[in-house]
Order: C-alpha cells, then structure tokens, then sequence
C-alpha cells in the first residue's frame, strides 16, 4: 500500500519518486502520516494557489506551523488582509532599489572565497552559501554583526522537523521564540534610531496614513530571516548541487554567465528548496474522485508541480536552456514569494563570482545529509572538490 510521509528521512533525501506516484496514481491522497491532503499535479496546485477563497492561508501556510504566527504574517492571511500587509511590506522593500545588495554581494563574495583559497575540498553550505546569505540579510536590515552565528543557528532550527516525533520540539520552538524576541528588540531599537535599511521602512511603510503593527513587523522581519537564511541558503546549495551534478551546464555558464538567470529558472524548478507548504480548506472540495471536507488541511507539493510531465516535457532532465513558464519554485498566486526578485538578483551575481574563482568542482559525498523539514529540502553539508 502506498503512503506518502513528509516527515521520511526518504523523502527528504530523494522525494521525486513518490511525488511521480502521487501524480500519476494518487493526485489527492490523504496522508495519514502528515493528516493531510497531499495535491502533486502542477494543474491542481496553481488552482489552489490562485483560489485563495477555498485554500486558505489564514491557518498558516507551514505543514508544522507555529504557535501565534497564523494570520499574522504575509504568507498566513488571506486578502483583504493580506493586501493591506503585501502593499505595505512591497513599498517598504521598493525603498531599497535591489541594486543595492549587488556591492555587498560582491564584497561578501570575495570575502568568503579568499578564504576558502589553497582549499581543496571545502563544504559550500557551511564555508560559503550559508555565510553569504547571512552577511546580505544583515546588511538589508542593518543587525548587528555580532548576533550572526545565532541567527543563522535558530533560523536553520526553525524550519525543521523532527523526523520521529514528526512535530516541531521544544527546541525548535525555542528557536522561534528566540528569533521574535530578537525581532521585537529590533523594532524598538529602530523606532528609537530609524536608519536606511529595510527594517526602519517597515516601520515607517504608510499607506493612507495606515501602518505595519509592530507585532506584524516583528512577525515579518522572523519570517524573513528564517525564510530567507534558509531559502536563499538552501537554493543556492541546490544550484551548487545542480552544477556538480551536471557539469556540462556548469561549463556553458562558466564560459558565458549571462546564462546564470535561465539556469536559476531551471533549478528552481528542477530542484526548488521550496517543497512543501499548506492550505486550509474553506468549503468542500471534489477532485479526483476524492472528497475533501471543509477544515481539512491540503498540502501543496511545489516540488512535485515542478517535475509533472503534463506541464514540462521530460522534466527528470535538467537542461538550463528550457526556460521553463511558471514553474512553482517561489510558489503562485497572490503569496507568491515577495522576495524573489531579490532572491534571483542575489543568486545570479554570486554564482557569477563563485563560478569565475571555481570554475571546475564535483561533490565528495554521493549519499548526503538533508535538512529535516516538512517544508524545505535541502543539504545541510555539501562538500566540493576543486578540478574535475
């Protein structure tokens, strides 16, 4: 008998299988593990993504959600609240052109892979994708440089699971009380001494002279530290795994960079860290011969939506030349991922730097860890070696 658990060490480590039996032979599939509805096929996802009536966020949109962050948060309301909240958190973030992450990209670039020169093995989540994410969150919100270790600790903590208990544990829970209590230092800190970086125009963010709630700045700057440390990081440790994996792409961009945009698009969709996330439904819903009731969570399986054949022809092939149309690696509909421009800019110019200083690289561990998430997959150490 066929079961689907999220929470599977399996699945973390290889979901596409059973995501490719999901579609063809189960495209709504009560998960007993996850006690869930599971959708797979592009179709019924981007319904569901752009029918926000009937899929509801305002439950939360985390498989394993958090206690007091549904509906307080962009990606856990539903319009018309979540309009008000998107407008104000997209002028905040059009203060800050996205130009200006390109020079502390550069600079952290730079930075990290001086030292990583005369190395030549070297672990590309942990010596150098993880700490360039953190060094340009940091420098979009202006924290202070002495908290990173445990930013990036609690943030990488918040997204997991435990894949025994298949629930968040006290740690991770901690972990999410850490990260708001930083985030409501933060908001007072910067209400007393506002500056030019992205926290201070949440604050300061005014439409008809309405504002963001401090809890809702608090709730959103966590979010965007957990979300952003782990999907940035987590994406761009997929790329690197895409271009070890396939090192014909990586020479085609190392030989031509302006590439590196199309061969984003491909790994977003071939390979997203974006897997997993959850509506709740607010009526029946038939589909596929299913019934599900209203109140019933659905999980939708962007990883699974990314791989269906009735929407991309042989999409087990990676080719960085497809140019893929709306694939659902930063997901669809109205929470679309608001940070995906700047989550491509910066992907695009570090990529640019990584490639021109290691130009030749393939991985050590053929077997590798995966970050336990019902939500993300990603590596949590992905060791390179120089040359071929």
């Amino acid at each position: 008998m066929f079961r689907f658990d999220p929470y599977s060490p399996a699945i973390d480590a290889d979901p596409f299988p059973a995501y490719k039996v999901l579609r063809d032979e189960h495209p709504c599939f009560w998960s007993e593990e996850a006690g869930m509805w599971v959708l797979s096929r592009h179709e019924d996802i981007l319904h569901a993504l752009t029918n926000w009536r009937t899929y509801s966020s305002a439950k939360g949109n985390l498989v394993d959600e958090f206690p007091g962050r549904a509906g307080a948060t962009l990606g856990s309301t539903d319009p018309p609240r979540h309009d008000r909240l998107r407008a104000l958190i997209q002028q905040a973030m059009t203060k800050r052109a996205l130009d200006h992450v390109i020079a502390p990209a550069h600079a952290s670039c730079a930075a990290h892979l001086a030292a990583l020169e005369g190395r030549d093995s070297f672990d590309f989540v942990n010596d150098f994708g993880s700490k360039v994410t953190v060094d340009l969150l940091f420098y979009l919100f202006a924290l202070p440089p002495d908290n990173a270790d445990q930013v990036r600790d609690n943030a990488v903590l918040m997204v997991q699971t435990d894949p025994v208990t298949r629930q968040k544990t006290e740690a991770h829970l901690a972990a999410f009380r850490w990260m708001a209590d930083f985030a409501a230092s933060l908001v007072e800190e910067r209400k007393r001494n506002p500056g030019d970086d992205l926290l201070s125009s949440f604050i300061t963010a005014e439409i008809e002279g309405e504002k963001l709630l401090d809890k809702e700045v608090q709730l959103t700057v966590t979010t965007l530290i957990m979300a952003g440390i782990e999907s940035l990081s987590g994406f761009l440790g997929m790329f690197a795994l895409n271009l070890a994996d396939h090192p014909e792409a990586r020479r085609a961009l190392v030989a031509d960079p302006s590439l590196i945009p199309d061969a984003i698009e491909e790994s977003l969709r071939f390979n997203t860290s974006a897997q997993r996330f959850k509506r709740t439904l607010t009526q029946d819903v038939e589909l596929h011969g299913q019934v599900m009731k209203a109140g019933d969570a659905v999980m939708l399986c962007y990883g699974a939506a990314n791989r269906d054949e009735r929407k991309f022809p042989d999409p087990d092939r990676y080719d960085i030349a497809r140019k893929p149309k709306m694939h659902l690696g930063f997901g669809g509909g109205v929470h679309a991922c608001l940070g995906s421009m700047l989550a491509r800019l910066a992907t695009q110019h570090v990529f640019a730097a990584f490639l021109q200083a290691v130009p030749e690289f393939s991985r050590v561990d053929r077997d590798l860890a995966w970050v336990p998430s019902s939500n993300f997959r990603s590596p949590q150490v992905l060791r390179l070696t120089r040359g071929r």
